[in-house]
């Protein structure tokens, strides 16, 4: 390939996010000036501008394979300066990042289009298709990023629209109780993400990626850095992604992201945003090799996931959840796939699990209907097949995990006892001591209880409540 046709490529490989963010602001800006756009304007943009993701998706990886080429490297030019700090846009297209470059877009259009007839009429049509256009955003930096600085904005955008997309029907409680925990778990762990784009920048030297792990072709060993700067590195990016992922202890707000529309828990929680975490630890792939403690963990905490997932999968009664808790036991392996060296099968098991749970989540609905026609038909249900364990295992012990998977082995009790809970009270502390300081400061002296405006002379505090009607009896 001429340098010519590199630099051509490689503009066109940035335009891969641009076309879906042009979308979500000529979208926005309409919505924000109060005006309601029509369903079919909105269709035309939003899948117009996936559409042409895709498109420039697909050229960029056939462009790389035709011509053997490894590794593409597009700076766009600096964001921002800080001292010494420089906030490089930059673009890094590989194998890896092609195949996740074609995947996200060609599953976020499939997803909008399906969206088309399943929100006709609802009253967030416009709203959905503006946070699809933002994911879609969010999701093409981060696969797409030359840095880790980049992949962090792309990381944040994906969680953001993650939680506004589970609570998306806000007019009932458990919608936006949902997303809220789900956004709690992404920022407690977003802060391993945090501390390891500032632990980068002082062990290599940069963020970005070929000055970071190295040049070879992924996911050849390439990193410099000696083994306690890499398991240090590898153990804040391990909690960024199993939070990300719904690794244990995380995965809680799993089953609970469903309540969202059913395209968005089969973008989010079936195809994409599930797998994001693993996408993160594949592209570090060079640094795991030099940390054995780490892919040890990776292991440990995959399998304890997996087994976890599956046996509460047996138990669930609805079919979302069912799923969710499948999706966990397939990701619970693909970790334990990176932490045994396996990169190659785990980007091969991701693609393929990716479009299978896509499926599988948009069918749902259909393939209960059908599985209830069948067995109102035949008058009969179908035995259940009974596991191995259930031959192996005694009675006792079956009851027991029975019931602990019932209850989801107490995951949601033991988030709010030792996570949630501690960390609201540290807020309120952190918040009483506030007050006291800037009580201490401006010598006032705040109360516990809402504060009265000055009673007036000749009026009762009750006239006053009452607008200066007195509220006795006639």
């Amino acid at each position: 390939m001429s340098r010519i046709e590199v630099i051509e490529v490689g503009w066109l490989a940035a335009t891969v996010p641009l076309w879906p963010l042009l979308a979500f602001l000529l979208l926005g800006g309409v919505m924000l000036m109060h005006r309601a756009p029509r369903e079919r304007t909105v269709v035309r943009w939003v899948l117009g501008a996936l559409w042409l993701s895709l498109g420039c998706s697909v050229v960029t990886a056939a462009s790389l394979m035709l011509h053997h080429q490894d590794v593409l490297e597009v700076e766009v030019g600096r964001w921002f300066s800080a001292g010494d700090y420089s906030f490089m846009v930059s673009f890094f297209v590989d194998r890896l990042s092609a195949t996740m470059m074609v995947l996200t877009s060609a599953i976020t259009l499939l997803i909008g289009r399906f969206s088309v007839n399943y929100l006709h009429r609802e009253p967030g049509f416009a709203r959905f298709f503006l946070l699809l256009a933002l994911f879609a955003t969010g999701m093409l930096l981060l696969v797409e990023s030359g840095s880790i600085d980049l992949l962090f904005v792309g990381w944040e955008l994906v969680g953001l629209t993650s939680a506004l997309l589970i609570g998306f029907f806000h007019e009932r409680a458990t919608p936006v109780r949902s997303g809220l925990r789900a956004f709690t778990i992404y920022r407690l762990c977003d802060m391993g993400l945090l501390v390891a784009v500032v632990l980068l920048h002082h062990f290599a030297g940069s963020a970005e990626w070929a000055d970071a792990l190295g040049d070879r072709p992924w996911p050849g060993p390439a990193v410099t850095m000696g083994v306690v700067p890499t398991t240090v590195l590898g153990l804040c990016l391990m909690v960024a992604a199993m939070g990300k992922s719904a690794q244990l202890p995380f995965s809680s707000w799993l089953p609970r992201a469903m309540e969202g529309p059913t395209p968005s828990s089969a973008l989010f929680y079936g195809a994409l945003s599930v797998h994001a975490g693993l996408y993160l630890l594949l592209r570090v792939a060079p640094l795991l090799e030099h940390a054995p403690v780490v892919r040890m963990a990776l292991v440990g905490v995959g399998l304890v996931t997996a087994v976890h997932a599956t046996l509460v999968w047996r138990v669930q009664t609805d079919v979302k959840s069912s799923l969710a808790y499948g999706v966990l036991t397939q990701v619970g392996l693909m970790f334990a796939e990176v932490g045994l060296g396996l990169y190659l099968l785990a980007l091969v098991h991701l693609v393929a699990h990716a479009c299978l749970r896509c499926l599988q989540l948009l069918r749902a609905p259909s393939a209960l209907r059908e599985v209830q026609a069948r067995r109102a038909a035949l008058r009969a249900a179908k035995p259940p097949t009974v596991a191995v364990a259930h031959h192996v295992l005694p009675e006792g012990v079956l009851r027991r995990f029975y019931r602990l998977a019932l209850e989801r082995f107490g995951l949601e009790v033991l988030y709010a006892r030792w996570v949630t809970g501690p960390l609201l009270r540290v807020g309120q502390g952190m918040d009483r001591a506030e007050r006291r300081w800037v009580g201490a400061l401006s010598g006032w002296r705040p109360s516990n209880g809402p504060a009265l405006p000055p009673q007036q002379p000749g009026m009762r505090p009750a006239e006053q409540s009452s607008g200066g009607q007195s509220t006795g009896a006639l």
